[in-house]
């Protein structure tokens, strides 16, 4: 051994560590024509809207150009809700480095939708919500064309 080197046992243990470290990136996405027009109604007007198949007569929420069942092309817009029916529920795990938790993400069927659409849902504690109660949209203050300009569903009020 020359006078550079040092036996092994001369290091010190390892340092480990845990870290938890998040990644952001900065894109940009191509919604299409259908998804477009319905991410800038729920922007623009607070309205939600799905395509009707003229197939099988289907309206698809979130709106589509073409149907997934039939594979024909989907030109008339139908406006949909703002209320609807829980089919499904479940909870959100509690995020990393957050006190508080996620809201409920449910399935909801939308009035005049064939379909669902999941969304988180809010304003009620988790053991209250029941299947098939029904539900209104809540748009968020500040819009930019997302899913999450609607900010969650809440209870109806009223029924």
């Amino acid at each position: 051994m020359t006078s550079r080197q040092l036996p092994i046992t001369n290091y010190p243990p390892p340092i480990t560590t845990h870290q938890t470290a998040g990644v952001n990136l900065t894109f940009s996405y191509a919604a299409g024509e259908a998804a477009s027009r319905f991410l800038i109604a729920l922007r623009d007007e607070k309205r939600i809207y799905g395509t009707r198949c003229p197939v099988c007569c289907r309206v698809l929420v979130p709106a589509r150009s073409f149907c997934p069942r039939c594979f024909a092309e989907t030109t008339e817009w139908i406006e949909v809700g703002p209320s609807g029916n829980l089919v499904a529920i479940a909870p959100m795990p509690l995020p990393p480095c957050s006190s508080s938790p996620l809201l409920p993400l449910g399935l909801i069927h939308l009035d005049g939708a064939d379909t669902s659409l999941a969304h988180f849902i809010g304003e009620a504690d988790f053991d209250a919500w029941r299947i098939g109660q029904r539900v209104s949209a809540v748009f968020a203050g500040t819009r930019r064309g997302s899913i999450l300009d609607i900010a969650y569903f809440k209870p109806a009020q009223g029924v």
